[in-house]
């Protein structure tokens, strides 16, 4: 296959073994990436993000552990997403021992390499936030999206080892959205607005997420009528839910998001090439739609925080602990920043109190640590929702926090 694509000295130097092995071997590789897909040229990255120390195998292990023998180090600030173990909380996993044996090893690896022991699936939470502008290669579907959309960042959608290898080189293929021309929505998104009592932001973010992940595939589209009061969080959630009923890595939302402060802003003014119109009622199909249990039906548990939960998140949580203990299990989902300004607070013992178990480093839906799989599992999360059924065989019942808090303590899914 012919290639266009030009090393400059320094990719020649890491490519001829003059920095190890290992920054070789992931040369190599990221030669080899970026020739199949067509770029000219490879950018220097400021940082990375790792999806990788999830166990999915002993391949998992056999390229890390490599990495490691070799002597490999990252060059770049690099975080981790989530693994297959709480580390902070070991004695809640509750899955196949050698698996939380090979996951916590996988996860300990990459710490080795020089990583960052983030582990968390939300590290635009963490002080390794990018700033606008910068080239990343990063990987997680919710990250990638979060960081071109909300912050302005520049990544591709980095798979697993691809991600390691551009971190160890500090190198990323020029290509697709680390270019200002490919960033551009191609897909109007009208979203008809809600009458003031029925507006829920959160909700609205999460039914058109999906409904975007759904019909756009991994086209840009740019969204115009989501709410103005649209937090940092409920775009959280729209990327989420977007990148995972579909491949979206990248949208605009025109007075919300940082390259689409008009419409011909987010468009390069270019008219785009289709537009899809989301009506009320669409909006209240999606979001019924991410349900597969009815209203009144037994619950086993709720899980938030997928992603992550913010300390902005906990914030509108504390308030709706004034109901009384919860009736079932809370699992709540965050990383190791937030557990420390819980803590710093003095929060977490009143979550504790009210029954809520706080899941660090993983995720209730890609691990076991659910206790009781006897009914269904309600949650605020379009994403938990899009993945649970098929990730750990559990019915869902998708609805807002007020909602998840009602059903925890009574037990069953409420509606308000």
């Amino acid at each position: 296959m012919h290639s266009s694509l030009q090393l400059s000295p320094d990719d020649k130097a890491l490519l001829d073994g003059r920095h190890g092995e290992a920054a070789a071997f992931a040369m190599r590789l990221l030669v080899r990436f970026a020739e199949a897909v067509g770029a000219t040229k490879l950018v220097d990255i400021e940082a990375a993000h790792i999806d990788g120390c999830l166990y999915l195998g002993e391949v998992s292990l056999d390229f890390v552990e490599r990495m490691v023998s070799w002597g490999g180090r990252v060059r770049v600030p690099t975080t981790l997403n989530v693994g297959s173990v709480d580390l902070i909380h070991p004695e809640l996993f509750r899955g196949d021992e050698a698996l939380g044996r090979n996951g916590a090893r996988l996860m300990k690896a990459h710490e080795e390499l020089g990583c960052v022991p983030t582990f968390t699936c939300a590290p635009y939470q963490t002080i390794f936030r990018p700033r606008f502008g910068a080239q990343i290669a990063w990987a997680e579907s919710n990250a990638i999206v979060f960081a071109n959309s909300v912050l302005g960042a520049r990544t591709n959608r980095y798979g697993d080892f691809i991600d390691l290898c551009c971190a160890l080189t500090g190198r990323a293929p020029y290509y697709g959205l680390h270019l200002t021309e490919n960033r551009r929505a191609t897909v109007l998104v009208d979203i008809e607005e809600f009458a003031g009592g029925e507006r829920d932001a959160g909700s609205i973010c999460v039914a058109a997420g999906h409904a975007i992940g759904r019909r756009c595939g991994d086209r840009i589209p740019v969204l115009r009528g989501l709410p103005k009061e649209s937090s940092e969080d409920d775009l959280k959630a729209l990327g989420a839910v977007a990148a995972s009923a579909g491949a979206v890595a990248l949208f605009h939302a025109v007075g919300l998001t940082p390259e689409a402060p008009t419409l011909q802003a987010a468009c390069g003014g270019i008219e785009p090439q289709e537009t899809i119109r989301l009506s009320r009622t669409d909006i209240r199909d999606a979001i019924r739609n991410l349900s597969t249990v009815a209203e009144g039906t037994r619950l086993a548990a709720v899980s938030m925080g997928t992603p992550h939960f913010s300390i902005g998140e906990f914030e509108r949580l504390m308030p709706l602990l004034a109901g009384g203990k919860a009736a079932i299990d809370i699992y709540i989902n965050t990383n190791r920043e937030v557990l420390a300004e819980l803590e710093n607070r003095g929060w977490r013992a009143a979550l504790e109190t009210a029954g809520v178990t706080l899941v660090i480093d993983t995720c209730t839906y890609v691990t076991a640590i659910i206790r009781d799989m006897s009914g269904a599992v309600m949650t605020n999360s379009g994403k938990w929702a899009y993945y649970a059924p098929g990730n750990i065989g559990v019915d869902v019942a998708f609805g807002s926090l007020a909602e998840c808090m009602a059903s925890a303590r009574s037990g069953k899914v409420v509606r308000l």
